[in-house]
């Protein structure tokens, strides 16, 4: 072969081989711009749906705002404004982690559980910093998957999963006498007995919540014959057996049982629908509870959060009103009417790419699980901007087996220890950290680990290897765009 006519097929070969290597694809990062793509939006006021919808129903705005304030409010153990924290707790403020890019998101760029101790929330007497808390990494909640034997070792015979709050009111001067001591957190780490969670944003839950069964399944119908080994399920409410759609599970039917838990889970607080203290797994499950001196710490008997009859002497009647339902009921409805995430036409990448990448999403079969829109949704008797709406969500609301790299051998309802949620991915380009975990920060990265042995996204992420760099820059463009 003569050398010029050598020298070019070496050249095509390349180009087979390694496609756009001039420009390797990366994570365009953190998309800026206006907060959850509402322009007059600011971080600490999120839009309502009803006022972008430009459908504002006596009240509900008034209910939006006040929820909005109530998720904000810093919680103390007894003797102030907003009693019930503890006895023990991830953080003392709903907004402190559900951030970024704005309150109702998820994990902000500044930790602020790493300084529980240095601010005071927590005693440093009585409590450590957990290693895996850092200044700038995710906010996290803790689960062991599996109880201790007696050599404290993970026995894989007693599933556990429930959550290890991080600290303790013990020390706190509004604590009293309680005396309680961390979870085992070094013994679970060199024990590989661990796992981690990172908070769900929820804007435009609202939407979410309203969207009737059938329709969920008829999208379930319509995907089934994929050919790419995807066969997800539902997550079905234990009560009254419909699909259940929020948490990293699924695990959670309503966004006032998802308040509820949250509230009593993460902050301890007791409420209307969960009115007990909660010790830890442990000693609920396998010990004798909470002790005496770290019952009843609010002083206030239970629930701690209850419907407030004390109406506010203000002459606008929907002010008032908004002043009678307890936190979690408000917690819920300023979820509810918070607006869903609007996408970036141009940013990243431009128009062209990010169009290429939307294209490219659907073939290479990402959208068979994230569902970029789910028809419409039913008849609110809420506010009408929550009926007959598109959710363009990105998500199937189905749970998928996700292999053994994702898998965290913790089992909620119906889903198992490798199950998740399809992650909706409306708000994707303003979030930080990624996966249920928070273990990346790099867009590339989240999708890689979605192939792993026994994943279902394990043909979908080989597509996507297969393509070009520059048409993988447009697909990653296209998800930092939402």
């Amino acid at each position: 072969m003569k050398p010029k006519k050598f020298a070019l097929v070496l050249a095509c070969l390349a180009a087979l081989v390694f496609p756009g290597r001039a420009f390797a694809q990366t994570d365009p990062g953190v998309r800026p711009g206006a907060i959850n793509g509402q322009p007059t939006a600011t971080a600490t006021s999120p839009l309502p749906l009803a006022s972008v919808a430009g459908n504002n129903p006596t009240g509900s705005l008034e209910f939006f705002q006040n929820g909005l304030a109530r998720f904000q409010e810093i919680e103390v153990v007894s003797g102030g404004a907003n009693n019930g924290l503890g006895p023990r707790f991830n953080f003392n403020q709903c907004s402190g982690c559900h951030a970024q890019p704005a309150v109702g998101g998820t994990s902000p760029a500044s930790n602020p559980e790493f300084q529980v101790i240095a601010n005071g929330i927590a005693s440093g007497s009585a409590n450590t910093m957990p290693s895996f808390l850092t200044a700038n990494g995710p906010t996290r909640e803790v689960r062991f998957p599996f109880f201790f034997n007696s050599n404290g070792n993970p026995n894989t015979n007693a599933p556990n999963g429930g959550v290890e709050d991080l600290f303790v009111v013990t020390g706190r001067p509004d604590a009293g006498s309680c005396s309680l001591p961390q979870p085992s957190f070094s013994v679970a780490q060199s024990t590989n007995n661990i796992i981690f969670r990172i908070p769900t944003p929820v804007f435009g839950a609202g939407l979410l919540e309203n969207i009737d069964d059938s329709t969920l399944l008829a999208n379930q119908a319509a995907q089934a014959r994929n050919n790419l080994g995807i066969s997800g399920a539902f997550n079905h409410n234990g009560n009254d057996g419909t699909i259940s759609r929020f948490g990293w599970k699924a695990q959670n039917k309503s966004l006032l049982l998802f308040a509820a838990e949250a509230y009593n889970v993460e902050m301890g607080i007791t409420n209307e629908i969960f009115g007990q203290d909660r010790p830890l797994p442990g000693e609920d499950q396998m010990g004798s509870g909470l002790p005496a001196s770290c019952l009843n710490l609010s002083k206030t008997g239970y629930p701690e959060d209850a419907t407030n009859f004390t109406v506010a002497t203000n002459s606008d009647p929907a002010a008032q009103n908004a002043q009678v339902p307890s936190d979690i009921v408000l917690f819920a409805e300023f979820m509810r009417l918070l607006a869903p995430p609007t996408p970036s036409t141009t940013t990243p990448g431009g128009a062209a790419s990010i169009s290429r990448g939307q294209a490219l999403f659907n073939a290479v079969g990402c959208a068979t699980c994230h569902t970029p829109t789910l028809s419409s949704t039913q008849p609110s008797n809420v506010t009408s901007s929550l009926g007959s709406a598109p959710v363009n969500a990105f998500s199937d609301i189905e749970i998928h087996h996700m292999g053994t790299g994702l898998a965290d051998n913790v089992s909620q309802g119906g889903a198992g220890g490798d199950q998740f949620r399809t992650a909706p991915l409306w708000g994707l380009g303003q979030r930080i950290f990624l996966l249920h975990d928070g273990r990346t920060t790099n867009l590339l990265h989240a999708i890689q680990a979605h192939q792993s042995n026994g994943s279902e996204a394990s043909q979908v992420e080989e597509n996507f290897d297969s393509l070009s760099t520059s048409q993988q820059q447009d697909l990653l463009n296209f998800l930092r765009s939402l």
